[in-house]
């Protein structure tokens, strides 16, 4: 059952993708400001999709923490599911991502128009660069920078070494850092076909300023993340109440 449910999921994901993606191109064409609120029903319509196909929902904790504004978050990173959830959680979320997915025919030139912020991993310290100008815009524009400090996804419970890039960004914008943990790779894993039903928590932590400097930033998100992962997966405790935002942003 778990493999037919997850058969009729994928067959959801790219019919939902493809006529978000065919809409939001038309939309493009007459009224570019309006594309985000397309990539927001992209996401609500793929997590409704999920609860409903595959019996995933969605509990967050932490929303608080997260104050108004501009603002670096900085997430775990296990699944397909965290790059697109936060258009969800957040009112003008700004994902920092890999090039290669300018390439992809339309799909791309909406990442554009999204004004996301597109990264060469193999560029060096030119890449670094551009993600600093970047961001600065983002910045201007009130916007909530999403970045997976650790470069790529990876298992539960095997999380990967964190860049410093998040660091750089933090000290150039003057945005707080906010941690974030998931446990969405233990019901939508990495490559997986199967999707296992559950409840994926993301848990928000306290904001790390920019002030500290680069290293104190990098060793207070090290701590700050893995005291989250110690409470992912399992009850949530010491934080919030859990919410369902299976389909409701945290801000209007």
């Amino acid at each position: 059952m778990i493999m037919l449910r997850s058969a009729l999921f994928n067959v959801a994901f790219f019919a939902i993708t493809f006529v978000m993606t065919v809409a939001a191109t038309a939309v493009r064409l007459v009224a570019p400001r309006y594309v985000l609120p397309v990539a927001l029903a992209w996401a609500r319509c793929l997590i409704v999709a999920m609860r409903i196909i595959c019996g995933i929902r969605l509990q967050v904790s932490g929303l608080e923490n997260i104050p108004r504004g501009a603002v670096l978050i900085a997430s775990r990173h296990q699944s397909a599911f965290d790059t697109f959830v936060w258009f969800t959680l957040l009112p003008r979320c700004c994902y920092v991502l890999k090039d290669d997915l300018l390439r992809i025919p339309l799909f791309g030139s909406l990442i554009t128009a999204l004004r996301m912020i597109p990264v060469d991993r193999g560029a060096g310290g030119a890449a670094i660069r551009s993600l600093l100008r970047q961001a600065d815009h983002a910045v201007q524009e009130q916007r909530q920078i999403v970045i997976f400090p650790e470069g790529t996804r990876s298992e539960p419970g095997k999380p990967g070494e964190l860049q410093p890039g998040v660091a750089a960004l933090a000290t150039r914008t003057g945005l707080p850092v906010i941690p974030v943990s998931t446990d969405s790779g233990l019901h939508w894993g990495r490559r997986a076909f199967r999707k296992q039903p559950g409840t994926i928590r993301i848990l928000i932590g306290q904001p790390i300023p920019a002030e500290i400097g680069r290293k104190a930033i990098m060793t207070a998100l090290e701590a700050g993340m893995a005291a989250l992962d110690r409470t992912v997966p399992g009850e949530i405790s010491g934080l919030d109440k859990p919410v369902d935002n299976s389909v409701k942003r945290s801000r209007p």
